[in-house]
């Protein structure tokens, strides 16, 4: 089983603020950061942080060569991220003292996929291999319906959550993972235990990860519900703590671990990521998470 993660290779730009800005104001930052993120290439680096052997599809601009440096240093198979004109994606972060974050995001290279491209990619992967998908590159109906035909295992973190999404057959997904505030934009929900309910009710047979912050995460698969409690820190930097859940929740099924040790190890490595600056950087190692 092969794992290929189809997605945004980010620049963010960190911003540390005494609280996030609101409409019409304007705040100093204390200090400015640049690190490698987006969803795509935080999930493929926690995969491989994790032990999986994880192929990279995407595309940058000609300013990534750090986001490339990045992946193939955590052991990700880059053979199939595509170099462009123009700039890659980027997202502008304020983080405040508490750990909270806000973000603005630009789509830059990640919204240059091709037909062609799509072909290209899943041409390599077979029936039974898992796709990794999020909501930051175009194409992503397309995306679904091809890697639907070939047979592959749909994984996929709706987020940001927003119309396009509504083009994409979600009755393709087999593993939705997804936060609290998307999962109330999915079903109309607030309670996690309803968002649940609703989701495994309307997409029967899918695995629903649902993470819940502090409060810790849920999962869902027809009758069954477990649930992972978080680990107690000192939270530094929240950015990147659900691409780290979802990247070792992903390895550790693909090794046949029963679902509480996959929510176990996830949460563990979560927890480890939010004491930490930064997307990318805060993510740790399986040995790491395994003895916290």
């Amino acid at each position: 089983m092969k794992i290929v993660n189809f997605g945004s290779l980010n620049l963010d730009y960190i911003y540390r603020v005494e609280h996030i800005g609101g409409q019409g104001e304007t705040l100093a930052a204390s200090s400015r950061d640049v690190f490698c993120g987006g969803k795509g290439l935080n999930q493929s680096i926690a995969l491989a942080r994790a032990g999986a052997k994880v192929y990279h599809a995407g595309c940058i601009g000609e300013d990534g060569s750090m986001l490339l440096t990045a992946l193939e240093e955590a052991g990700v198979d880059c053979t199939h991220v595509r170099t462009l004109e123009g700039p890659s994606g980027h997202a502008v972060i304020q983080v405040e003292d508490s750990g909270q974050n806000a973000i603005l995001l630009f789509g830059g290279a990640n919204q240059t996929m091709t037909s062609g491209f799509v072909d290209e990619v899943l041409g390599v992967f077979d029936a039974g291999d898992i796709l990794l998908l999020q909501n930051e590159i175009n194409l992503l109906s397309e995306i679904v319906d091809k890697a639907y035909a070939r047979g592959l295992k749909i994984a996929l973190n709706p987020s940001p959550y927003n119309d396009r999404l509504q083009d994409v057959d979600l009755n393709k997904i087999s593993i939705f993972l997804l936060n609290e505030v998307e999962g109330e934009q999915m079903t109309g929900e607030r309670e996690p235990a309803n968002i649940l309910q609703k989701l495994t009710e309307q997409y029967s047979g899918a695995e629903i990860v649902l993470t819940l912050g502090e409060a810790g995460a849920l999962y869902g698969c027809g009758q069954r519900v477990c649930r992972q409690e978080a680990y107690s820190v000192q939270a530094v930097d929240t950015t990147g703590a659900g691409d780290t859940f979802t990247g070792y929740f992903l390895a550790s099924l693909t090794e046949g671990r029963e679902i509480p040790d996959c929510l176990r190890l996830a949460a563990k490595a979560a927890s480890i990521a939010v004491t930490r600056s930064g997307a990318a950087p805060s993510i740790p190692l399986r040995a790491e998470a395994e003895l916290f």
